[in-house]
């Protein structure tokens, strides 16, 4: 679900979704930008019936629909994933860490790191600055090690539904 332009995993329960509902999100997730004609032609449903389960999917937090792009094309330069360990309590962190305009991904893990941050920036200098003076300077942060990208290898959102 998506709030001031944060993404949060939702604690709700699993919304049961039958084949109907299932089958649009792959279609979506093949092309995002198909008509309702052609999902409905696809799914045997109307167009106004795929138009309303589609809203109820986007109103209901299942799935968004977004344009992604290709950061090097539009300016960024620099991406990393930063793993942090934490003093004390995760949430106040990764709360604030999801408050960054530089980043663009943020999960609680079980592991060697606390939080994982994905941030994306227009070069090295701006990645040392959030960094240092803005990831390491929050309260309970204990430590960061960062995974500067070299090369996006693989990125896909297309794994379909269970």
């Amino acid at each position: 679900m998506a709030r001031n332009g944060i993404t949060e995993v939702s604690t709700r329960p699993d919304v049961r979704l039958d084949a109907v509902s299932k089958a649009i999100i792959e279609l979506l997730q093949a092309d995002g930008r198909q008509s309702y004609a052609s999902i409905a032609k696809s799914v045997g449903l109307s167009e106004a019936a795929v138009r309303q389960r589609v809203s109820r999917l986007l109103e209901s937090g299942v799935m968004q629909i977004v344009a992604v792009t290709d950061p090097l094309q539009v300016g960024f330069r620099r991406q990393a994933m930063i793993g942090i360990r934490v003093d004390g309590d995760i949430t106040p962190v990764g709360v604030a860490l999801s408050a960054m305009p530089e980043v663009d991904y943020v999960v609680t893990t079980a592991g060697s790191f606390d939080l994982l941050v994905e941030v994306v920036c227009e070069d090295d200098e701006q990645l040392l600055d959030v960094l240092t003076h803005r990831i390491r300077t929050l309260t309970g942060v204990a430590s960061t090690e960062t995974f500067v990208y070299l090369k996006l290898n693989k990125q896909h959102y297309n794994w379909g539904t269970r």
